[in-house]
């Protein structure tokens, strides 16, 4: 969504109740920065430019140059999305969303920001989706019709993934889905598009081979390699020289997740053949909680208990949805009694019961952590279970896994999770993983995507390792950069100028750009609090009818601060007074605003806080 309008249901409190301008106070410490309550913030420097259009801003692409713009997924882990343009024809390489976090409180999800494409929509000429994870697809109800709808290319699993996500905004416009192979080659305005088969977590992923006249740009997508002792398996061999053997890779974007972790990554392999000896030995009920999106894994430990005559439970929304996509699929074909429901648990021995459940991230309302604390109708956990946590801790998750962890032992669960066995490996190749790709592909040009900017210098010494690459080759991107391979591919720069890179918030029903003053707020809510006056003054005299009501939530406890509200409504009182004095007729939003000030100076002196002080005045 543009800069250029914000809803009004966006607009704060404190707005609703001043408006009148007045001067900001100091900053608190610790780094909050200046809050001038009721006062708009400035806004960063991308929103002062909401009335200027990016083409307004942005040189025209010359017709010797190809441009790429990382509108998602660099500077982060997620949302994902990456846009070439070549002449006349843009190609738009995944649309994820990015999960909210601890600086975003109240929002539902982050898009990617598609101001540029908005402004460009009948140059798309399609979008190639990778694979079926949500950073990478997630956005694709609420970008797509922004940019035109186009043609959507991607492989059946993810086809299917797509739509099933899609039964859930009725309200958009339905997607033309086009199913690929890995060896197929299509044709999309001058440009011809073909893919190549990647490992990762998930089948059907791919990558993407964008042949231009000046050579082609490669995107991997998310990635490993099966290999065994650091030997890649003849099956990657043999599709990297298919799909690369004669191949003009004039620029590489490749994944950046995991190249800091030397050597190889843990074969997925070797992780099925640890849990395949888990579900073997365990002597009583096996509990395993991993993510609903590893799904190889998850059909994996499903054939294990059908191995082994062990019946499978499988608790959690995202995971009862994907397995059912999978049987749909032809993917998954278990026996008739192999997966029985929560409610039949009681009727089998607990040595013949596994539990596939999500909830590995301490997630509050999922299937483990409702376990883990007695409020699960059916599973209650005790000192005969094995609980396998078969993944790894998402960075920001440390606490609510550990608190997880507790709770399942207090139960006199055994736990065995990813630091103590092989039971977890990430589908990011690992740093000779990636110098080997590096090798087989051997691109002209490198910019790496799909991690934060520290990730991406360390892939960036890994291009100039592996294959040679100058620094001048190379490009370090940020959300919005604008990369151009120009005079038909000689050199790669990235321009001065750069497309709106602002982060765009699902917050309920609303759609658009960042609005800092409504984060600020929620977060100042949440650290500091709400202080309210309620005060009625008398239009004639200026001066108070009676002691101003004083309501406050998460600020003080208000019964053993009387002290405090009374000095705070002398405050208020002699304001009042003063910012009245003279005035006829009265005008309330300075006034407002006075008490606001004073208010906001008076608490901070005497707590060391500063909530958000909101002033209602009524005139009699």
């Amino acid at each position: 969504m543009n800069n250029e309008a914000q809803p009004a249901a966006t607009k704060t409190a404190a707005e609703t109740v001043k408006t009148a301008p007045r001067r900001a106070h100091g900053t608190r410490g610790g780094g909050r920065g200046m809050r001038s309550h009721g006062m708009r913030p400035a806004r960063p420097p991308e929103a002062t430019q909401v009335h200027k259009k990016v083409e307004d801003v942005v040189p025209p692409l010359a017709s010797d140059t190809i441009r790429i713009i990382p509108l998602g997924g660099v500077e982060e882990i997620g949302k994902n999305m990456t846009m070439i343009e070549c002449g006349n024809d843009i190609v738009v390489v995944d649309i994820g969303f990015q999960f909210k976090d601890e600086n975003t409180p109240g929002i539902d999800y982050i898009l990617p920001n598609t101001k540029y494409l908005e402004e460009r929509k009948d140059k798309v000429r399609a979008v190639i989706v990778t694979h079926g994870h949500l950073d990478h697809i997630g956005g694709i109800p609420y970008v797509m019709p922004r940019i035109g709808n186009p043609p959507l290319y991607t492989r059946m699993l993810t086809s299917v993934m797509i739509k099933k996500r899609q039964e859930e905004f009725a309200h958009v416009p339905s997607l033309d889905i086009k199913i690929v192979e890995k060896d197929e080659t299509i044709t999309i305005g001058a440009m011809k598009i073909k893919f190549f088969a990647v490992t990762h977590t998930i089948p059907d992923a791919m990558g993407v081979i964008i042949q231009t006249q000046f050579g082609s740009i490669v995107h991997t997508g998310d990635l490993k390699l099966d290999h065994v002792n650091g030997v890649p398996t003849d099956e990657e061999e043999n599709e990297f020289a298919r799909a690369f053997g004669k191949e003009n890779v004039l620029l590489l974007m490749a994944d950046s997740t995991n190249v800091e972790n030397p050597g190889f990554s843990i074969p997925e392999k070797t992780v099925h053949k640890n849990i395949e000896d888990i579900i073997k030995n365990t002597k009583g009920r096996l509990i395993i909680a991993t993510f609903a999106s590893l799904l190889e894994r998850m059909l994996k430990i499903i054939d294990f208990a059908e191995k082994y005559g062990k019946k499978v439970v499988v608790e959690g929304r995202s995971m009862k949805t994907n397995i059912e996509i999978c049987r749909n699929l032809g993917l998954l074909k278990p026996k008739k009694d192999t997966i029985i429901t929560v409610e039949d648990i009681e009727n089998y021995p607990p040595e013949r019961i596994i539990v596939l459940a999500t909830g590995a991230q301490g997630d509050e309302f999922a299937a483990m952590m409702r376990m883990s604390n007695k409020t699960h109708k059916y599973i209650k956990i005790n000192k005969r279970d094995t609980i396998l946590l078969s993944s790894s801790i998402v960075p920001g998750n440390e606490r609510a896994v550990q608190k997880l962890k507790d709770n399942l032992s207090r139960q006199g669960a055994n736990i065995i999770h990813y630091r103590i066995a092989d039971v977890h490996s990430s589908g990011h190749a690992n740093r000779d993983e990636t110098a080997w790709i590096h090798k087989k592909i051997r691109p002209k040009f490198f910019m790496p995507v799909h991690g934060y900017h520290y990730m991406l210098r360390v892939h960036g010494e890994i291009a100039r390792e592996a294959n040679g690459l100058t620094e001048d080759q190379i490009i370090i991107p940020d959300n919005g950069s604008i990369v151009e391979i120009q005079n038909k591919g000689e050199k790669i720069v990235k321009i001065k100028e750069k497309a709106p890179s602002g982060i765009v918030m699902v917050d309920g029903f609303s759609i658009g750009d960042i609005q800092d003053v409504v984060i600020r707020d929620r977060q100042m809510l949440a650290q500091d609090g709400i202080f309210i006056v309620f005060a009625i003054i008398n239009a004639q005299t200026g001066k108070l009818k009676k002691s101003p009501d004083i309501i406050s939530r998460g600020f003080v406890y208000l019964r053993e601060s009387q002290e405090l509200l009374h000095q705070a409504r002398i405050i208020i009182k002699n304001t009042v007074e003063v910012s009245t004095k003279g005035m006829n007729p009265i005008n309330i939003d300075y006034v407002k605003g006075e008490i606001s000030d004073q208010i906001s100076k008076f608490l901070l002196q005497k707590t060391a806080k500063r909530p958000i002080v909101i002033p209602v005045l009524l005139t009699i």
